[in-house]
C-alpha cells in the first residue's frame, strides 16, 4: 500500500522548511531566513500516531519577480498536484497578504484536501491574530510554532483525518508488484516490453521519455503481478526540467508500493554513482531488491566478463550484498527467462517467517562458535530472538543491555542468519532491546 503523501506549501519564508524538519524529525531542508532560499522540492518519511506518510517540502508559491519564484510556483504546482493532503502554511506576524491569497487561488483549483496552519504563533497572546486568516477559505486555521514545536500534534491530528482510503490496492494480497528503477535510458521501458511480449509501454532512445508510473497487470505460471514501470530518475544538479524531479517521487512512490524493486544498469555503460543513490532508495524502503545489468548484449565478452562485472557491482553496492545479478538483454531478449525465476524468490524471502525454536538454535549456535562481545568487564548475554515481522523480515533479540552490541557483532549474528535460512534477495533487520 502506498504511503499518503503531505505537502507543505505557502509562500516563501513563512517557515516550511522549519516545519518539515519538525515533522521528520531532523533538519533535512535549508533553513535560511531567505524568501526563496529552498529551491528543490525536499522529500521524506513523517509518522504520526501509527500513520506513515511521506511528505514533501516545497519551495513556496509567490506572484512577485524575486530570483526563483516562477520555478519554485511550477514545482508547487507539482507538489500540490502530486499530494493526498495539503498543509498550507500561512505566517501570523505578516497576517494574510496578497500572496497567501494567490496562494489560496491555486489550491482551490487542486480539489485536494487543504488544512491551513498559521506559523510563528510562539505565545498565547498571538492566537488572537489567527482569525483574519479564515478569509483564505479553508475554514479553521492551526496555531503553530515550527521554532518551539507548538500546535503541531493538532495540525498532524487533521491531517491525519483524511489518510483514510489513501493508498489502498485494487490488487490481492497474493499478487507480487515489482517495479523498475534507474537512471533514464537504462532500458526499463523496454524491459517491461520484453517481459510482457508486446510492446505495451512507449520507447524510445531520448532519456526521460517515461513521465509517469504505469501499472501493467502480468501472469507468469499462474503468478499474478503488476509491473510498475517509472520515470528514471537523474542526478538533481544535472537536471533542470520540474518534471524530471517530479519523477523522482513518482520512483519514490512506486517503491512504496513495490513487493520487489529491479535496480536496472546500463551494462554498456557500466556502474555510476547515481546508480548506487537509486539502488539506496530500495535499499532504505526495505524492499526485496534484484539488480539487473542490462544491455548485456552490446558488451565486448570473454569467458570472464560476466565474473568482472560481478564482482564490480558487489564492491560497489555493498549495502545490496543479498541481491542476486540477472544478466540480460532487453532488446535482443537474451538471458530474459532468468528474470522472473528471481522475482519470485525475492519476492517469497521477503514475506518468509522462521520457527522462532529454530531461530533460537541457530543464534545460540553461532554465540558458541563466536563468544558475545564485552565491555568494560561485562559481556554480552543473548537471552532470545524472536521475528516480529516480515517484507522484510525483521528480528528483535533480548540481551541484557543493548549497549553491549557491537554492529559488528550484530552483522555477524545476521550472516548466520542468513546462511541458516533463504534470504536472497531481501534485506533483514536486527533491533536488540533489553530483556525486562
Amino acid at each position: 500500500m502506498a504511503k499518503p503523501v503531505v505537502a507543505i506549501v505557502g509562500r516563501p519564508n513563512v517557515g516550511k522548511s522549519t516545519i518539515f524538519n519538525r515533522i521528520v524529525g531532523e533538519r533535512v531542508s535549508i533553513v535560511e531566513d531567505i524568501p526563496g532560499v529552498t529551491r528543490d522540492r525536499i522529500y521524506n518519511s513523517g509518522e504520526w500516531l501509527n500513520n506513515q506518510f511521506n511528505i514533501i517540502d516545497t519551495g513556496g508559491i509567490d506572484i512577485g519577480d524575486e530570483p526563483f519564484l516562477s520555478q519554485i510556483r511550477q514545482q508547487a504546482e507539482i507538489a500540490i498536484e502530486e499530494a493526498d493532503v495539503i498543509i498550507f502554511l500561512t505566517n501570523v506576524r505578516e497576517g494574510v497578504t496578497a500572496a497567501d491569497e494567490e496562494v489560496a487561488k491555486i489550491l482551490y483549483r487542486s480539489n485536494k484536501p487543504v488544512v491551513l496552519a498559521v506559523n510563528k504563533v510562539d505565545n498565547p497572546e498571538m492566537r488572537a491574530n489567527i482569525y483574519d486568516f479564515y478569509s483564505l477559505g479553508f475554514g479553521e486555521p492551526y496555531p503553530i510554532s515550527g521554532s518551539h514545536g507548538l500546535g503541531l500534534g493538532d495540525l498532524l491530528d487533521e491531517v491525519a483525518k483524511h489518510f483514510k482510503n489513501i493508498g489502498a490496492e485494487d490488487y490481492d494480497d497474493t499478487t507480487i508488484k515489482f517495479s523498475l528503477i534507474g537512471r533514464p535510458n537504462v532500458g526499463k521501458s523496454s524491459l517491461v516490453n520484453a517481459i510482457l511480449g508486446e510492446e505495451r509501454v512507449i520507447v524510445s532512445d531520448i532519456a526521460g521519455t517515461t513521465r509517469d508510473a504505469i501499472d501493467t497487470v502480468y501472469k507468469y505460471e499462474g503468478q499474478e503481478f503488476v509491473i510498475i514501470d517509472t520515470a528514471g530518475m537523474r542526478k538533481k544538479g544535472k537536471v533542470y526540467e520540474t518534471t524530471e524531479k517530479y519523477s523522482v517521487l513518482r520512483a519514490l512512490k512506486a517503491i512504496d508500493r513495490s513487493d520487489v524493486i529491479l535496480v536496472v544498469i546500463d551494462g554498456e555503460e557500466g556502474i555510476i554513482e547515481q546508480d548506487k543513490h537509486i539502488a539506496g532508495y530500495a535499499h532504505d524502503a526495505g524492499k526485496a531488491v534484484v539488480i539487473v545489468v542490462n544491455k548485456w548484449d552490446a558488451v565486448e565478452k570473454d569467458e570472464r566478463t560476466m565474473k568482472e562485472f560481478e564482482e564490480n557491482i558487489r564492491e560497489h553496492f555493498k549495502f545490496l550484498d543479498y541481491a542476486p545479478i540477472v544478466f540480460l538483454s532487453a532488446m535482443t531478449k537474451k538471458r530474459i527467462h532468468t528474470l522472473m525465476p528471481n522475482i519470485i524468490l525475492a519476492s517469497e524471502n521477503h514475506s518468509r517467517r522462521v520457527q522462532t525454536n529454530v531461530l533460537n538454535d541457530v543464534v545460540m549456535d553461532a554465540v558458541a562458535m563466536n563468544p558475545t562481545p564485552t565491555h568494560k568487564g561485562k559481556r554480552l548475554k543473548i537471552f532470545y530472538t524472536s521475528q516480529v515481522a516480515v517484507k522484510p523480515p525483521t528480528f528483535v533479540v533480548f540481551v541484557n543491555d543493548p549497549e553491549l552490541m557491537h554492529f559488528s557483532y550484530e552483522r555477524f549474528l545476521e550472516n548466520r542468519i542468513r546462511a541458516a535460512f533463504e534470504f536472497e534477495g531481501t534485506p533483514i533487520k536486527i533491533f536488540t532491546r533489553e530483556r525486562k
